[in-house]
């Protein structure tokens, strides 16, 4: 399996030069938490559903479940944090051989190496000071983590929901960054941006060979989907673009706000993303899979922003939403979608989470309908085919689109929720 690289056009990613659609599952805590008997049902389980990528954190997740496994990247000092001098070799060849898996199933690895609590400065790390790296021993810390996992081409995410409060933080990205390009290493890199971000100094942007953002889990915040992508599809330089954290499904809001966000609303945080200029993939998180809790246990060991209770991962695996997921990379693959351009000045209505884009030869265009309603479209879309996907229950429609003053109209689809309009 060959390495990922970044398409001519700056919009895609490509594996052996065709394109490759980002399909992620969030499972951060995967190398302290899962028995390989329980890791080799999940590949199986997520390849089934058409996943490509796994998006792990490779040092010990600060919120993740309880686990009564013995896997810890390094020993605990008396106060119990871990003393970052004494690795555990243990946990590091547990950790390659999940990664052995996951690579035979033919899954691209997205690692991260320095998750935010980790590093001085940063909004997580002032929640508990204790867990950041000491300066005179992040060197080893990043060596320990290359040394592990570069025989496996991951993308290697530098930081994990972060920002950039001051020069001491990012000085501890910087040196991950650095100690990357004096080993050589030849795969793509990212940072993976705190809720809501889209402010990256140009230091790193010039450094990352694409832009990741999560539209996350504040429920006030949601049209971050497409905002953020709007945002860092526009920026310079040009990189694709992914949403690799949109809200999670059964996720309670966060800072335990009441509510859940269900089916239809990890639906429409991966089509509005997709289809507002972050074309390059979407990443999937089930609570209770991504901090892989475990039925009887505790369910965190941090609060972290504060979300409600998770569903044990032997029910969050099977939560619906992850073929929904899966359904999106299918409509890439069978319809031959690399790269998207919004276009979104064609929808004459005035809700933008109405969402469209075409391919660059205008051969496609593709719109996300969260509710049903008669579209009109500025300009001529009469001569066009008009197929619309029920995307709670994959249906399908066909619509007779009418022209007339210079705009098109669709009639409302039969279908009692949001779909997926293809015009071709």
């Amino acid at each position: 399996m060959s390495i990922l690289t970044v398409s001519a056009d700056h919009r895609h990613l490509e594996q052996e030069g065709k394109p490759f659609f980002w399909l992620a599952d969030t499972i951060w805590s995967a190398f302290t938490n899962i028995t390989l008997e329980d890791w080799a049902y999940y590949l199986k389980r997520r390849r089934e559903q058409g996943f490509t990528v796994l998006q792990i954190n490779t040092l010990a997740q600060w919120d993740r479940g309880e686990s009564p496994l013995p896997w810890a990247p390094f020993a605990l000092a008396e106060d119990g944090f871990p003393d970052y001098s004494q690795p555990q070799q243990d946990y590091f060849d547990h950790a390659r051989q999940m990664c052995r898996m996951a690579r035979a199933e033919g899954f691209t690895l997205a690692l991260v190496v320095l998750w935010s609590n980790q590093v001085p400065g940063t909004w997580a790390n002032h929640l508990i000071p204790r867990f950041a790296i000491p300066r005179d021993q992040l060197t080893g810390v990043l060596t320990k983590i290359y040394d592990s996992f570069d025989e496996f081409e991951p993308v290697y995410v530098i930081s994990g929901d972060t920002d950039f409060p001051t020069e001491e933080a990012n000085e501890y990205y910087q040196a991950a960054f650095d100690l990357l390009a004096q080993r050589g290493f030849a795969g793509l890199k990212t940072m993976h941006l705190r809720g809501r971000l889209t402010d990256i100094p140009d230091q790193f942007a010039r450094q990352m060979d694409f832009y990741i953002y999560q539209s996350g889990h504040n429920s006030s915040g949601q049209a971050t989907t497409y905002l953020a992508a709007e945002v860092l599809s526009n920026r310079e330089p040009r990189r694709p673009v992914i949403n690799s954290e949109p809200c999670y499904e059964q996720m309670g809001y966060s800072h335990n706000l009441y509510g859940r966000f269900g089916r239809f609303a990890i639906r429409r945080a991966a089509w509005q993303s997709l289809l507002s200029g972050a074309c390059a993939g979407v990443t999937y998180g089930a609570h209770g899979v991504w901090n892989w809790v475990s039925a009887g246990l505790r369910p965190t060991l941090a609060l972290g922003e504060a979300f409600d209770a998770p569903q044990p991962h032997q029910a969050a695996l099977h939560f619906p939403g992850a073929w929904d997921y899966g359904f999106a990379r299918e409509v890439f693959d069978t319809y031959g979608i690399g790269t998207l351009v919004p276009c979104q000045e064609r929808v004459a209505h005035t809700s933008p989470e109405i969402r469209i884009a075409k391919t660059p030869d205008e051969s496609l265009c593709l719109i996300y309908l969260p509710v049903n309603t008669q579209l009109t479209l500025n300009g001529d879309f009469s001569g066009r085919s008009v197929r619309a996907y029920d995307l709670a229950s994959r249906r399908t429609a066909w619509l007779t689109p009418t022209f007339q003053e210079g705009v098109t109209t669709l009639p409302m689809h039969p279908f009692e929720e949001d779909v997926l309009l293809i015009l071709r």
